[in-house]
């Protein structure tokens, strides 16, 4: 009786510890913390768009955005940006769903500047600007079971510091957007 029951118990614990390395290698593909996104709107203005997030947990994120605009007969203002940014996921899913953003944006502007008086509209081509802004923005992203991702952004920021040397005051993030999770 007791080597039978010492062999059902040595046999119950190989199946244990089997089972318990089979959940051990069964990975939640919608948990993968890192994120390479495409801006599949930005070519169609002459930039390319990519961005880097990393998840720090299922409702957090941060990341990096980098715009650089090849064709300035299309894009005439900006030349480039990189724009870090902080995301809050308001989702039931891991890193998924609607989302607010705060992000900064260090950019190069043209130095264009348009002054009108009254005798007359005055043009000047001055250097291009460099500055920094901080935004706002809010978007959306959907996630399939292999790790792609697909989504829309939407954002608003205002220059802070050379906005007087330049046409432009403030500067917008937006995109459809397509990536990888891995």
């Amino acid at each position: 009786m007791k080597k039978t029951f010492l062999a059902v118990v040595i046999l119950f614990s190989f199946f244990v510890v089997k089972a318990q390395n089979k959940n051990d290698t069964i990975e939640n593909p919608y948990k993968k913390k890192n994120e390479f996104t495409l801006n599949l709107i930005a070519p169609i203005g002459g930039a390319f768009d990519v961005s880097y997030e990393k998840h720090l947990n299922s409702k957090s994120s941060l990341g990096c955005t980098f715009l650089y605009v090849y064709n300035h007969e299309l894009e005439k203002d900006m030349n480039y940006y990189i724009s870090p940014y902080y995301r809050m996921y308001l989702g039931k899913k891991y890193a998924a769903g609607f989302f607010v953003e705060g992000f900064g944006i260090i950019s190069s502007i043209d130095g264009k500047k348009v002054y009108d008086t009254e005798d007359k509209l005055t043009f000047t081509e001055n250097p291009d600007v460099i500055d920094l802004a901080l935004g706002l923005g809010l978007g959306w992203k959907g996630v399939t079971k292999s790790g792609f991702f697909y989504g829309a952004n939407l954002g608003y920021g205002k220059l802070l510091f050379n906005a007087d040397k330049t046409d432009h005051t403030i500067v917008a993030k937006f995109g459809l957007n397509l990536g990888y999770r891995f």
